[in-house]
C-alpha cells in the first residue's frame, strides 16, 4: 500500500525536500500545524521521555507500538503498580500526524527498514528480489507508519482461534475489546452495536474522498455485493474506509493511548532505548528483567513481576531468541545457549497483495502530481484539517469478496480489495517505485508511459495464506536485522487463489458506473510476462508474482496455543511456556492472520492481554 506516496507528492510537491527547490514546505507545514490547530487537535502534551529511570518497576513493556501503548496505559490504571515503557525509537513529530504523508516515513530513522529473503517465487519486479518490509521505529510502532484502516477481522477469524484451544478468544469477547478502545465518530454508526463511542483510539472516515471512491462502492453492488459496514455484523461488501484519524489527523496508538496518561506518576515512557536481551534465570527460568542499550550506554532493568515483549511480529521473535527462547538448532548456530527450546520465529503471515493494477480514465478526477498546488493545498490542511492531505494514505474504499476457493455461506471471504484514485505513475516516479524497490526496467517500461495521467487501482490482497516463513537471526548481534523469509506462494493455493481476486476486480472495474470517467485497464505487459496473453489467469499469476506487496501485516511468529500444539509459544494467556514473568502481548501471537488490516486486531490484543494481566495478579491477592 504505497498510495500515500502519491497523495503526498501530489498535495506537498517535494514537502520534505526531495523535489527540486520546495525545501521550504516544512517549515511552513510544521509552522503551520503549531500555530494554527496541532494542540487543538492533540491536546494532550507529548509523552515525558523519562530521565534518570528507577532500576526496577513492576511491569517493563517492550515497545511502545500498537499493542505495548495500550498494554502500557492499562496496566498503569493500577495506582500501585509502577509501568516502564521502553522504545527503540523516538517520539512522533508533525510531519507523522499528517495521514498523506506515510510513504514518507518509510525508509527513515521511524522505519526498521526490514526486507525479505529473495525466493524466486515472489517479489521478482523489486530489486534484487526483495520486498520492503516497513517495520514503525517509534513511540507508536506501525501504527505511526500505516495506512490508518480500521479493520477489524472476520468474527469467523476469532471463532477458529478458541477451537484452536485459546479459550477467551472468540469473536464474542473481541468484541467487547474492539469496542472498549473505539471512539467512533461516523454519525451513521452511532448506536450500532457492534461499534463503541468514548474510547481512546478515534476512528471516522477522512473528510476528503474522490467520486472515484464512490463509483467504486457502486460498482460492488452492480456486481452483486452490498454496501455496508465491514466491521459490523457481516464482512462481505463494499464499504468507503474508515480510519485511525481524528479531525484530519493520524489517531496513533501513542496519541490514543500515552499522550492521556502521560501524567501518571506510576507509568515512565523511556524512548530510544533499544532492548537487546531479556534476562532470565537459568536456574529457575524466572524472567528478572531486560538489558537495553540508550545514549550508547548499556543498563539492565529488574522487573518484580513480569516482562511483556510487545515488540512486534519480527522484533519480538528475535528478542525472544536472542535471550535463549527458540528453535534449539537455530540458537546453537548461531551460538547462543538455549534456556527454552520453543518454535519461535516460526508461523509466520501476511498478507500479500498484487500491485500494479491499473485503470486509466479521462476525466481529472484522480490524484496527480502536477494538479494541485502545494502552497494553497498545504494551508488548506493546516488551517482546516481537510482535502486529500488528510487522505488515508490514498485509499479510499476498501471490499471484501468471495473467490470461487471462499466457503460457501458466503460469510468468510477469502480476498481484500483496497481502491486508490492513484496509480504507481501519478507521482512520476519520485517516491512510490522507491517505497516499492520497483526495479527501473519494470517502471520505465509499464508506469513510465503513463506518468501524471489520470488513473485509479485496486490492490486484491489475500486473506488466509495457506504459505508460512520464518524470523530467524542473522547472528548473535542484537543489532542486526533479523532474516525475513515471507515464504509468499509456498503453497500453490495462495497464488491460485489471489488470481481469481485478480479477476474479480476486473469485473468491479468494467461496472456500468465506470464508464462515465472512461475506465480501462492498462494494458501494457511487465517484461517479464511478456509470452502471455494479457489477462489470461497465467498472465496474472505472473503479474502476481512479479508485484507482489506486503500490506504491512506480519503476524504469527510466537504461535498462541494449548500445551499439545508442538508450535505453541504462548498459551491462552500470552505466557511463554517454560518461563515465569514473561508474557507476549502484540500480532506475533496470532495462531491464524485475521481477515483483513492487522492493527485495529492487534490493539485488541493489546487491551485482552493488559486485562489478563490485571486478572492474574489482582485475583491472586497480588497489588
Amino acid at each position: 500500500m504505497v498510495f500515500s506516496a502519491i497523495v503526498v507528492t501530489t498535495a506537498l510537491k517535494g514537502a520534505l525536500g526531495l523535489v527540486g527547490s520546495s525545501l521550504w514546505f516544512v517549515p511552513l507545514l510544521i509552522a503551520g500545524l503549531s500555530y494554527y490547530h496541532y494542540d487543538q487537535l492533540d491536546p494532550e502534551s507529548r509523552p515525558i521521555n523519562r530521565y534518570p529511570l528507577d532500576p526496577e518497576y513492576d511491569f517493563i513493556v517492550v515497545g511502545g507500538g500498537s499493542a505495548g501503548a495500550v498494554v502500557a496505559s492499562r496496566l498503569s490504571e493500577i495506582p500501585n503498580w509502577n509501568v516502564l515503557l521502553l522504545e527503540a525509537g523516538p517520539d512522533e513529530n508533525e510531519i507523522t500526524d499528517v495521514p498523506s504523508l506515510a510513504a514518507y516515513l518509510q525508509l527513515t530513522k521511524l522505519d526498521w527498514k526490514y526486507k525479505t529473503e529473495p525466493t524466486g517465487r515472489a517479489c521478482l519486479a523489486m530489486n534484487n528480489g526483495r520486498c520492503n518490509w516497513p517495520r514503525g521505529k517509534v513511540l507508536g510502532g506501525s501504527s505511526v507508519l500505516n495506512y490508518m484502516l480500521y479493520v477489524r477481522g472476520n468474527k469467523h477469524d476469532y471463532d477458529l482461534w478458541e477451537s484452536l484451544g485459546n479459550p477467551g478468544w472468540g469473536y464474542d469477547e473481541a468484541l467487547y475489546y474492539f469496542k472498549k478502545s473505539e471512539d467512533n465518530r461516523n454519525p451513521y454508526l452511532k448506536n450500532n452495536p457492534y461499534h463503541g463511542s468514548g474510547g481512546f483510539l478515534t476512528v471516522q472516515e477522512s473528510p476528503w474522498k474522490t467520486p472515484l471512491s464512490v463509483a467504486f462502492v457502486q460498482a460492488g453492488m452492480e456486481i452483486g455485493y452490498e454496501n455496508r459496514d465491514i466491521n459490523g455484523e457481516i464482512q462481505t461488501g463494499f464499504m468507503i474506509a474508515q480510519g485511525t484519524i481524528r479531525r484530519g489527523t493520524r489517531c496513533s496508538t501513542a496519541k490514543a493511548f500515552i499522550r492521556p496518561v502521560r501524567l501518571r506518576r506510576n507509568l515512565h515512557t523511556a524512548m530510544n532505548a533499544h532492548v537487546t536481551k531479556i534476562v532470565i534465570d537459568p536456574l529457575t527460568m524466572r524472567t528478572t528483567g531486560v538489558e537495553f542499550y540508550r545514549d550508547g550506554r548499556k543498563q539492565f532493568i529488574k522487573a518484580r513481576k513480569e516482562v511483556i515483549l510487545s515488540a512486534g511480529a519480527v522484533n519480538s521473535p528475535q528478542l525472544l531468541m536472542l535471550s535463549g527462547i527458540g528453535p534449539r538448532e537455530h540458537l546453537h548456530q548461531v551460538g547462543i545457549s538455549v534456556l527454552q527450546d520453543l518454535r519461535v520465529g516460526d508461523n509466520l503471515q501476511d498478507h500479500v497483495g498484487m500491485g500494479g493494477l491499473t485503470f486509466l480514465i479521462d476525466k481529472p478526477v484522480s490524484i496527480v502530481q502536477n494538479r494541485f498546488q502545494p502552497t494553497p493545498m498545504t494551508m488548506h490542511y493546516v488551517v482546516n484539517g481537510r482535502g486529500p492531505m488528510s487522505t488515508l494514505g490514498g485509499v479510499e474504499a476498501y471490499a471484501f469478496v468471495n473467490t470461487k476457493y471462499a466457503n460457501k455461506s458466503g460469510l468468510f471471504p477469502d480476498i481484500q480489495f483496497h481502491m486508490a484514485p492513484a496509480s504507481i505513475s501519478s507521482d512520476a516516479g519520485v517516491q512510490v517505485r522507491k517505497v516499492l524497490g520497483i526495479t527501473d526496467e519494470v517502471y520505465n517500461t509499464v508506469f513510465r508511459p503513463i506518468s501524471n495521467r489520470d488513473a485509479w487501482t485496486i490492490m486484491p490482497l489475500l486473506l488466509r495464506p495457506r504459505s508460512r516463513g520464518t524470523i530467524r537471526l542473522r547472528s548473535s548481534n542484537p543489532f542486526q536485522n533479523p532474516v525475513i523469509n515471507a515464504n509468499y506462494f509456498d503453497d500453490p493455493f495462495d497464488i491460485a487463489t489471489l488470481v481469481e481476486g485478480a479477476k474479480i476486480a476486473m469485473r468491479v472495474s468494467e461496472a456500468e458506473v465506470f464508464k462515465q470517467f472512461g475506465s480501462r485497464v492498462h494494458r501494457i505487459k511487465l517484461p517479464g510476462c511478456r509470452h502471455l496473453k494479457f489477462g489470461s489467469d497465467a498472465y496474472w499469476e505472473c503479474h502476481i508474482r512479479h508485484i507482489s506487496m506486503t500490506i504491512y501485516h506480519p503476524v504469527g511468529t510466537a504461535k498462541m496455543g494449548p500445551p499439545s500444539d508442538p508450535e505453541a509459544v504462548v498459551d491462552s494467556r500470552l505466557r511463554i511456556y517454560g518461563v515465569s514473568g514473561l508474557r507476549v502481548i502484540d500480532a506475533s501471537i496470532m495462531p491464524t492472520i485475521c481477515s483483513g488490516n492487522t492493527n485495529a486486531p492487534v490493539i485488541m490484543i493489546g487491551e485482552k492481554g493488559a486485562d489478563l494481566i490485571k486478572s492474574d495478579w489482582l485475583a491472586s491477592g497480588y497489588r
